[in-house]
């Protein structure tokens, strides 16, 4: 890769470390990063910002020259997809993403620590038929076939990463800054 794209998109399957990946690639670009939970889907309470707004704040976001985001909602994946210069799509098995979510989500749980606009994971949150891990199992096919139809269109400019080694030694091969 001659030169850093300027505006990125990391999508995946709930779990996927999208936001993880999204952080390591501002660090490594400058670029910065918004994260899609904290920044456009999430209120207090977690009450979803109405579909309206997300797309209001999505517009604005990617009209900018520089950004990273960390998932695309379907609800406005249409402003915000023209204007990647890099999908960079985590399709892993889903057991690494299962895993990595049911660990993830237990250490909140225990922690208590604070997300998506001051939100808490609990127990009784877990278990209940909105959970995060529902979900996944809701998502996790729908999601994975969006990747596999981007990577047979050349309007899409896509990486498909179907491992975290793979997603490592990409990372590793890009050049500092931009």
């Amino acid at each position: 890769m001659s030169s850093l794209p300027d505006r990125i998109v990391v999508y995946g399957v709930t779990g996927s470390g999208k936001t993880t990946l999204a952080r390591r690639l501002a660090a490594h670009t400058g670029s910065p990063w918004h994260s899609v939970d904290d920044d456009l889907a999430w209120r207090p309470g977690w009450v979803a910002v109405p579909t309206e707004e997300q797309r209001r704040r999505i517009a604005l976001l990617v009209a900018k020259e520089h950004w990273i985001i960390d998932g695309m909602f379907s609800q406005w994946r249409d402003i915000a997809l023209p204007r990647a210069e890099l999908v960079v799509a985590l399709d892993y098995p889903r057991w690494v993403s299962l895993s990595r979510l049911v660990r993830r989500t237990v250490m909140r749980c225990v922690t208590r620590r604070r997300i998506c606009n001051g939100n808490v994971e609990t127990v009784r949150g877990v278990l209940s038929g909105d959970s995060i891990i529902a979900w996944h199992f809701r998502s996790f096919a729908r999601k994975r076939r969006t990747i596999r139809e981007w990577e047979n269109d050349p309007a899409v400019p896509l990486v498909r990463l179907t491992s975290p080694r793979a997603t490592r030694r990409w990372l590793a091969a890009w050049p500092a800054g931009s």
